[in-house]
């Protein structure tokens, strides 16, 4: 995997976050057929809008992994404010037994930082969350 720096007018910066949050009461949201693809899909478009780099992404049953290059002007909660809600609002749009859910994320995610050092680590990681069992 290839560190690049992000650079902006004043900054030069290289911000990876590890992001893990699951669904409210750890619904097994992701085994309903192609809520998996559509929720990557649009992971992939808001992070387009957003100027945020996607290293890795995957899911498993009840949570999702997201390893997000970004610029050093977005901060994580506001990362995740942005791809929970989209996520959320079209999901429930789109999927029936979604759209009785009172919400589909649960407020709370973890989040850690990685520079170049273990990025590499973190990126497998998310990328084998599915062939771990």
């Amino acid at each position: 995997m290839e560190n690049n720096y992000r650079h902006t007018e004043t900054t030069v910066s290289l911000i990876n976050y590890h992001f893990v949050f699951c669904p409210r009461y750890r619904r097994k949201i992701f085994l309903i057929p192609n809520v998996e693809q559509r929720f990557k899909a649009l992971v992939n478009e808001k992070c387009k809008e957003l100027d945020i780099n996607i290293i890795a992404l995957e899911c498993d049953k009840d949570h999702t992994h997201m390893f997000l290059n970004c610029l050093s002007t977005q901060s994580p909660s506001d990362i995740m404010q942005n791809i929970k809600g989209y996520t959320s609002k079209v999901l429930r749009e789109e999927f029936e037994v979604l759209s009785k859910m009172s919400s589909l994320w649960t407020r709370s995610y973890f989040v850690s930082t990685a520079g170049n050092v273990c990025s590499e680590t973190i990126k497998k990681y998310v990328e084998n969350q599915k062939s771990r069992y």
